[in-house]
């Protein structure tokens, strides 16, 4: 029996040039071999009538008195060959999948490597999956699934699969550990995540969060929804994209600073996806014109995740963002953002002053709030009040008087300022300087015996000083209240399982921008299953920080250029980010490409 004879749901899926469904499809089903590595397509496309035996010994992984013997052994014993040969240690789990797939001229696929679609996942329930050991696990095109099984040849598992998703199912062959470890991680996330809704009181009194316990009988949009929360809870991710997409809705996680596509939604569900969101956050399932926010407590795992969820009325239809706030990867010390040596020295003596400003500065997502948290927790004490003015309070630090931005009630980051100086603090921090009159009265209250601790935009530590001036803040009250600015990025770490040694020669780094005299030994990102491929997992802060010396102090009085206080600030010790990068490169924590990606 040929490929061709086969049943239709045992045919492999179409490489480029197969089948009769035109170039279309055919470079369709390449870009879909091409994006999932895990994939890996059959060498001879099936065996005619013969065994799974017979392919274990063409494949090489046993020779053919092996497979005699297991034959023999398994008439009396009553059990199959291939579960002779495994008990026998002949071949494992992944020969014997490999095997079964060149026996039926099905692809291989290995779950560890292969980028699971949770939107094809949750189309049936643990229960049905375990039961048939098969998980759908992407999507070939609108009307047809991709059936990892262990066994191919169970045709009421394809039959079941296929009546409970109204969808075709094209089958790859998987190890059956592999399987039953995915089908382990649908379940955990399926019973362990729990939603809260949290009603906004008007006297803003903390909400309650009450579980909403999910099972296998739950719609498929509830699942799907609360897979795809937990999923991304579980590697990292601090945001996830919903954005409709010609027809259907492409899922993205931002995990370690760098957005990916975890999923795709089809078609029929994007709807009941946003509702669901909207549903979740207390938001308007009506109104699709214009934006929304909205907030949500979830737990994972009795751990209390927030989720601020934003929704975007786009030309393609409507799509949400969800900021992940984990209190467990965000408050962090010091010691585990990666500050140390002399920066950090420079850093807490300047935050540990009676008085004065501190200015932590970088991009959007750089972790300068991150940062200043850190400094919080160090300075925390019963002998000290502490108040923070931010927008909005993302985490909870106890001991901390923590007040939110309310912009329709009047509250803004000057209005709130000046109501917290007459509270007699010690420590203040300001989320952001984003106006002149709240710059003004944050240094002002830095020169009259406050700790202030804020952030603005800027590059590097130097244009926070001209940043100053440009919102009219008088040089002399600049000098007199800053003591230091921290610039800072975050640089993906290598994945400790797979990186590699490696020597960059003098002339590449020199054409990325690093000018060194020598070869620099390093390490390079290779990629694993740990790491879903990438080389990478995890970030740490790199810092750059100028301490306002006098002579430093001096040239801002003098409306010194940014350029010639940055030549000072190297003369007196800062490191400029780049270099601060290079010293994580040379530790073996992070690549050069990663440093040159942040720190440009």
């Amino acid at each position: 029996m040929t490929p061709r004879e086969l049943p239709e749901y045992l045919r492999p899926v179409p490489g480029p040039g197969e089948g009769s469904t035109g170039a279309a499809q055919a470079a369709q089903a390449e870009d879909q071999q091409e994006e999932h590595s895990g994939l890996i397509p059959p060498s001879h496309r099936g065996h005619s009538g013969g065994f799974v035996t017979d392919a274990i010994v063409d494949l090489g992984y046993a020779t053919r008195d092996q497979v005699e013997q297991a034959v023999a052994t398994a008439r009396t014993a009553g059990r199959t060959p291939e579960a002779i040969l495994l008990e026998q240690g002949v071949i494992d789990g992944e020969r014997l999948s490999r095997a079964t797939a060149e026996r039926y001229g099905l692809d291989y696929v290995d779950l560890t490597v292969f980028k699971i679609d949770m939107g094809a996942a949750n189309l049936i329930s643990v229960k049905s999956a375990r039961r048939h050991q098969a998980v759908p696990i992407s999507f070939i095109d609108e009307t047809t699934l991709l059936l990892a099984m262990a066994d191919p040849a169970n045709v009421v598992a394809l039959d079941d699969v296929q009546m409970a998703t109204g969808l075709n199912c094209r089958v790859a062959v998987a190890p059956v550990d592999d399987i039953d470890a995915l089908i382990g991680k649908l379940s955990t996330l399926e019973s362990t995540v729990t939603e809260a809704i949290e009603e906004e009181e008007e006297d803003e009194a903390p909400a309650e969060i009450t579980d909403l316990r999910a099972s296998a009988e739950d719609a498929p949009v509830v699942k799907l929804v609360n897979s795809i929360l937990g999923q991304a809870v579980t590697e990292g991710a601090s945001d996830i994209h919903f954005e409709p997409h010609l027809g259907e809705m492409r899922i993205r996680f931002r995990v370690d600073g760098v957005l990916e596509e975890m999923a795709k939604v089809p078609k029929r569900m994007v709807n009941g996806v946003i509702s669901r969101i909207k549903i979740m956050s207390d938001l308007d399932i009506a109104e699709k014109r214009i934006p929304q926010d909205g907030r949500v407590a979830v737990n994972i795992e009795e751990r209390r995740i927030d989720l601020r969820i934003t929704t975007l009325p786009t030309q393609r239809g409507e799509g949400a963002s969800v900021r992940i706030l984990d209190e467990a990867s965000a408050l962090r010390s010091l010691d585990a953002l990666g500050m140390d040596g002399e920066e950090r020295l420079r850093f807490e003596n300047s935050f540990r002053q009676p008085y004065g400003a501190v200015l932590v500065t970088g991009p959007t997502g750089a972790g300068k709030s991150t940062t200043l948290y850190a400094a919080l927790q160090d300075l925390n004490s019963v002998n000290k009040h502490v108040v923070t003015i931010e927008d909005p309070v993302e985490y909870q630090l106890e001991g901390v008087n923590q007040i939110g931005v309310n912009r329709k009630a009047g509250l803004t980051f000057a209005t709130g300022l000046r109501s917290v100086l007459r509270a007699d603090p010690d420590v203040i921090m300001v989320g952001e300087i984003r106006d002149a009159e709240t710059g003004r009265i944050a240094i002002e209250a830095a020169l009259t015996g406050h700790m202030v601790l804020t952030t603005l935009h800027t590059n590097d530590a130097p244009g926070a000083i001209t940043r100053l001036q440009e919102m009219g803040i008088e040089s002399f009250l600049t000098s007199s209240a800053v003591d230091c600015v921290v610039a800072q990025r975050l640089a993906r770490l290598l994945c400790p399982h797979c990186k590699r040694r490696t020597v960059i020669p003098q002339t590449a780094l020199a054409e990325a921008g690093f000018r060194m005299g020598t070869d620099l030994e390093a390490y390079e990102p290779e990629g694993c299953g740990r790491c879903h491929g990438s080389g990478y997992r995890g970030r740490i802060g790199i810092y750059s920080v100028m301490v306002l010396t006098e002579r430093i102090k001096e040239m801002i009085v003098s409306m010194a250029s940014e350029a010639d206080i940055a030549r000072t600030a190297l003369e007196e010790g800062m490191s400029t980010l780049r270099d601060a990068g290079l010293a994580k490169v040379r530790a073996g924590v992070t690549s050069i490409e990663e440093v040159a990606r942040v720190a440009s």
